[in-house]
């Protein structure tokens, strides 16, 4: 049920922040919370095989020889699903040289001769027919556990014509491919199934073989011990010695927020939570009441009495957070004595708005859960909210960067084990009270959050970094940036005229006009068979057609089909940007990103809503997308400001490495000064080539680069490549020791920290999974450097921020290390020397920063 919940989910959007990929866990507590709403049984047993070594394997060593090893991305995942069954309170079995199906058949054995137990085995395993009786059935999986053929005796005669007994025997003659059973030749299903009718069972048949004429009849007599040996290893154990039976199966009795942190540690969303809390009988009602549980006072005062001089409010707030189109619809507030006020913005008279409006705008000190979205609801009824001093989802995920989620009921459960029941809005009314509950839980948890990122030294990271960004981002989110709709519109035209160029040309070589290109079943009879090009990595479902596959197939075996069907691929891509980019044009003529602060476990922000972060600068088509982008009304020019290498600075300050700090401090190209020693040649004689070489290495041992990942990227021999990595370790030891010494702190520590303090925690560090570990290494390698480079621009941002106070000019994009400023006439030289020297006085490193600036028209022509 494991391997079957891993093919049903993709194994690229399930996994931890560290690396451990758990798409087979996910779906298998979601196949089991299914079942137990459906079936609702008393008590439960799940068992798992050991390893391939069994008593089976000893009498017959072929037995399940052909299966091929568990993919690498499932290892793991198994150990975890049974701790997370077992600390669900659910019994977990296994013994050595047994295999599950022997502990199932035994409990059902046991439960049959008992009085009072009906007992379901679900299992994709047809052998377990044989143990279907008037008080066991089979639920065997048609369609995930959504859609499950039960199998009563009535319904195993109906299927194959034959008792639950005599369903062994049928298999034996059958053989099965499954577990490397051969058959006898010639004799299928329906040979298989007429004997087994005629002679009753199998023993029966055997005795009499020779009655069987013609070749079946010569084969069967042939292989009559193959047969037996069949039949023996079908047989399923039904008497092994356990240490439970059925009568101690019952389900133990769990904490919902035990379920809670467990969910957390896998960095599942809140659904499959609610799901598996809803679904389990033994989570229901075990949560045990808080004590001295919060009670709002709902205040009898007027608004604008309430709020006369209020200071260190939580608020929560209804309605509509998208940038450019906010509204809000009603508001709670909850004062530190757990005092409340709930406002229906609709209700309210002339005189208690404008004290609303005014204590919105005011400095005074308010608690939030996702502010920015609130800034949105309150700008979309022109009130601009300041005094934002605290925001629980921000405390939450520095806490504990990586969770799926920060909804509200979520980090109230996490941090504070207490309920919150969640609503289908994102932020609505909870009941009757009004939100004066959640206003209350984000009261509760400023206290709570606040102490505890004390205990980690990361206050002041949250208080002077993260929390006066929310405002800067509401703003530039709110702002926008101008766009030229007809030159978007113009440009999704060439590239669609692109798309249809390129799939004509790839249909052609193919011959075949209807082929699609986006088909993979298609491509892989074109490309394996048609064009018989080698075949790339098998998957389930074929030969891989993943864009990574078809890229090297490339490289190594060129052909002209590849080159249209990669092209078709990049123009499919960016048809596709510029699709999502026109809708999302506001009726003001700019679109408003959204950043996300909690998303990237480094720190980084992300963009949403279009993302106009992952537009290709690199390329020629993504620069003309870039050229749409242009100087609003009013605004003479736009400026762009970068931080130059500044994740291989970083990198040089961390290291403390003296070669790298001398190129640095020399105002050296650092590439070909890397170059230069890596290759033992003059600066002035590092090829473009070598320098491709060493820049890709450069930044590849940022990002936990290996020798073959190496030889992938530059298309060389993994031998060369593992050269250049020795050479390049030898002439700069300080960064060698740095990875090493990053790594093993980290695995000490269990997490890694940026300059500023920000924590990323790798508990897989420490995992037995090979490749979980090895993801959580590159992530321990990665997260220092890349977390520093994203807190240094937001420490630019809040400075430039500051110092254009009495300016017109305002920022409006963040790009990892890149800031996009609209210009208002006269200001362009005084905001750009702002601009590069708040950029540049953000942080004082071992090496200095290197700030570029450029300006034009639009944010094509602005770069430099």
């Amino acid at each position: 049920m494991a391997f079957r919940a891993f093919y049903a989910l993709p194994v690229d959007k399930f996994s931890t922040s560290g690396g451990q990929h758990t798409n087979a866990v996910y779906g298998f507590m979601s196949m089991m919370a299914s079942l137990l709403s459906e079936e609702k049984p008393d008590s439960i047993a799940v068992a798992f095989d050991v390893g391939r070594k069994t008593f089976r394997t000893e009498m017959f060593p072929e037995y399940k020889a052909q299966r091929e090893s568990a993919p690498e991305e499932f290892k793991g995942q198994v150990t975890i699903i049974r701790d997370l069954l077992d600390k669900a309170g659910i019994t977990t079995l296994s013994r050595e040289n047994f295999e599950a199906d022997d502990i199932l058949a035994t409990l059902a054995t046991q439960a049959s001769d008992m009085s009072g137990f009906e007992t379901l085995i679900v299992t994709g395993d047809r052998d377990y027919l044989q143990l279907v009786d008037d008080s066991t059935t089979v639920l065997y999986p048609m369609q995930g556990v959504s859609k499950l053929h039960r199998f009563t005796p009535e319904a195993v005669e109906e299927k194959y014509g034959l008792t639950p007994q005599q369903y062994p025997d049928y298999a034996a003659l059958r053989g099965d491919n499954s577990d490397n059973l051969p058959g006898v030749p010639k004799v299928g299903e329906k040979t298989a199934l007429k004997w087994i009718l005629q002679y009753n069972d199998l023993e029966n048949l055997l005795k009499h073989a020779d009655e069987i004429k013609g070749v079946v009849g010569n084969n069967l007599r042939e292989r009559i011990e193959q047969v037996r040996l069949n039949r023996t290893l079908t047989q399923m154990i039904t008497d092994m010695d356990l240490e439970v039976g059925p009568a101690d199966l019952a389900f133990r009795p769990v904490e919902s927020a035990t379920i809670a942190e467990l969910f957390d540690e896998l960095e599942f969303g809140g659904n499959l939570r609610e799901r598996v809390v809803d679904a389990f009988p033994n989570i229901e009602g075990s949560m045990p009441e808080p004590e001295n549980d919060v009670k709002v006072s709902v205040t009898d005062k007027s608004v604008s009495e309430w709020l006369h001089d209020k200071n260190g409010v939580a608020m929560f707030i209804t309605g509509d957070g998208r940038p450019g189109q906010g509204d809000a619809t009603s508001i709670s507030l909850v004062d530190a004595t757990f005092d409340g006020l709930h406002i229906e913005l609709a209700d309210l008279s002339a005189g208690d708005d404008k004290a609303l409006a005014t204590w919105l705008e005011s400095d005074a000190e308010k608690f939030l859960h996702e502010a920015k979205a609130a800034y949105h609801m309150l700008k979309g009824r022109g009130i601009e909210l300041n005094g934002i001093a605290h925001d629980t989802a921000l405390a939450a995920y520095l806490l504990r960067p990586g969770q799926r989620t920060y909804e509200l009921p979520d980090v109230y459960q996490r941090h504070l084990r207490k309920t919150l029941e969640a609503s289908s809005e994102q932020l609505s009314l909870l009941d009757d009270t009004g939100g004066l509950d959640s206003a209350a839980a984000i009261m509760e948890l400023t206290v709570e959050l606040t102490k505890l990122l004390q205990e980690i030294d990361s206050y002041q990271l949250y208080a002077e970094l993260e929390i006066p960004l929310v405002s800067i981002l509401a703003k530039m989110e709110a702002t926008g940036i101008a766009v030229d709709i007809d030159t978007l519109e113009s440009q999704q035209e060439v590239f669609a005229n692109h798309v249809e160029a390129e799939e004509k040309a790839a249909r052609e070589l193919a011959g075949d006009e209807k082929l699609n290109l986006n088909s993979p079943k298609q491509l892989q009879t074109v490309l394996f068979e048609t064009l018989d090009l080698p075949k790339t990595k098998k998957t389930k479902t074929g030969y891989s057609t993943a864009a990574k596959e078809i890229e090297q197939l490339a490289i190594n075996h060129p052909h002209p089909f590849l080159d249209h069907l990669l092209a078709h691929r990049e123009y499919q891509k960016l048809k596709t940007t510029l699709e999502g980019l026109i809708k999302t044009v506001q009726s003001d003529g700019r679109i408003h990103t959204t950043f996300n602060q909690t998303v990237a476990s480094t720190g980084r922000l992300s963009s949403t809503d279009p993302n106009l972060q992952n537009i290709p600068v690199r390329t020629e088509s993504g620069r003309t997308i870039r050229s749409a982008f242009i100087v609003g009304e009013g605004y003479e020019t736009l400026l762009t400001a970068d931080y130059s290498q500044i994740e291989m600075r970083v990198m040089a300050h961390l290291s403390q490495d003296p070669g790298l700090i001398e190129a640095y401090k020399e105002g050296e190209d650092l590439h070909n000064y890397v170059g230069s020693r890596v290759f033992d040649v003059p600066v002035d004689q590092v090829t473009p080539e070598l320098r491709r070489r060493v820049k890709a290495m450069s930044y590849g041992l940022v990002y936990g680069l290996s020798a073959f990942g190496l030889s992938q990227q530059l298309s060389i021999p993994a031998g060369e490549a593992k050269k250049i990595m020795e050479a390049y370790f030898d002439r700069f030891g300080g960064v060698k020791k740095y990875l090493a010494d990053v790594v093993e702190q980290a695995r000490k520590d269990g997490y890694t920290a940026t300059v500023f303090g920000r924590r990323r925690y790798l508990p897989e560090l420490t995992s037995d999974n090979r490749l979980a570990r090895e993801n959580a290494e590159r992530a321990a390698l990665n997260a220092p450097i890349q977390g520093t480079a994203a807190d240094i621009i937001k420490v630019a941002m809040i400075r430039v921020d500051n110092a254009l106070e009495g300016f017109k000019s305002r920022v409006l994009l963040q790009v990892h290390d890149e800031l996009v400023v609209e210009i208002a006439p006269g200001e362009l030289a005084e905001v750009r020397e702002i601009v590069e020297r708040e950029m540049d006085a953000s942080i004082s490193l071992r090496v200095p920063l290197e700030v570029s600036a450029g300006t034009g028209d639009n944010w094509d022509a602005a770069a430099h």
